[in-house]
């Protein structure tokens, strides 16, 4: 069995729900996503293919390492009923930015008249970035566990939007003031996505996947540029660092949608 094959074989295999398994597309999709976290190309992987939980997702896993298409540093994350394939070490390093001003964070509460930069350390995302650093840091001294990893009451607070921008590397992340409402403010606001791509290449066939997409009001483009500028030359410089994938494509694209779910 070839490489390819045999990562479609345990996509389907493990992360069925009912009847359906994932497309061949879709396996292979995942396969170079979760390569690209072993990589540290991106630290974790939001899993939403489909509904497979967190225990099959880490079965997944479980099979590529037997076969050592995956290294014993990936872990599976049960974050609030969202599965996560986590590569703590460039997590923690991502999370650690915010502290250095090079993540930067955005308020999009749906009070304001327009989303606006605002401190990446106000005091609950202080905390919830300090918890989230012992997780983190935790997991790093049980790499090649066998179940997943569920975080409990500590996440019960936290604002997932924000978290789930850190976790995934992003050099921008949103946020809102959740106990008020869980609206935002982007509606019809011109939007610029920068996507990232790339080519994963096993055996003799190669598969174009998306990397990374996020998305920053235009409004705040010109203010936020070197965090975004900073964001790309850190990812070229550790694509550089391997041969797994290649081709990398970073591009932008404008826009505007007449309601943003965060």
């Amino acid at each position: 069995m070839s490489t390819q094959e045999f990562f479609v074989a345990s996509a389907r295999k493990c992360l069925s729900t009912g009847r359906k398994s994932l497309s061949v597309p879709q396996s292979l999709d995942l396969a170079a996503q979760v390569s690209a976290v072993d990589l540290g190309l991106k630290p974790a992987l939001l899993y939403d293919s489909n509904g497979a939980s967190a225990d099959q997702l880490q079965q997944y896993l479980v099979s590529l390492r037997s076969s050592q298409l995956v290294s014993k540093s990936l872990l599976t994350l049960d974050l609030n009923g969202n599965a996560l394939i986590v590569n703590p070490v460039a997590a923690r390093s991502n999370v650690e930015q915010l502290f250095h001003n090079n993540v930067a964070l955005i308020d999009v509460c749906h009070s304001l008249e327009k989303p606006t930069v605002t401190d990446p350390l106000r005091g609950e995302l202080k905390s919830a970035a300090r918890d989230l650093l012992l997780l983190l840091r935790g997991f790093e001294q049980q790499m090649g566990s066998e179940e997943p990893h569920y975080v409990g009451e500590k996440s019960e607070g936290w604002n997932l939007c924000t978290v789930f921008g850190l976790l995934l590397g992003y050099p921008v992340t949103y946020w809102f003031d959740q106990t008020k409402s869980f609206e935002n403010c982007l509606s019809m606001t011109p939007l610029m996505v920068t996507t990232a791509s790339a080519t994963w290449q096993a055996d003799t066939a190669a598969h174009r996947c998306c990397l990374y997409s996020f998305s920053v009001p235009a409004i705040l483009l010109e203010e936020l540029q070197s965090n975004l500028e900073n964001w790309r030359l850190c990812l070229q410089e550790r694509f550089q660092q391997q041969n797994v994938l290649s081709d990398l494509t970073v591009c932008q694209s404008a826009v505007t949608l007449p309601s943003v779910c965060l």
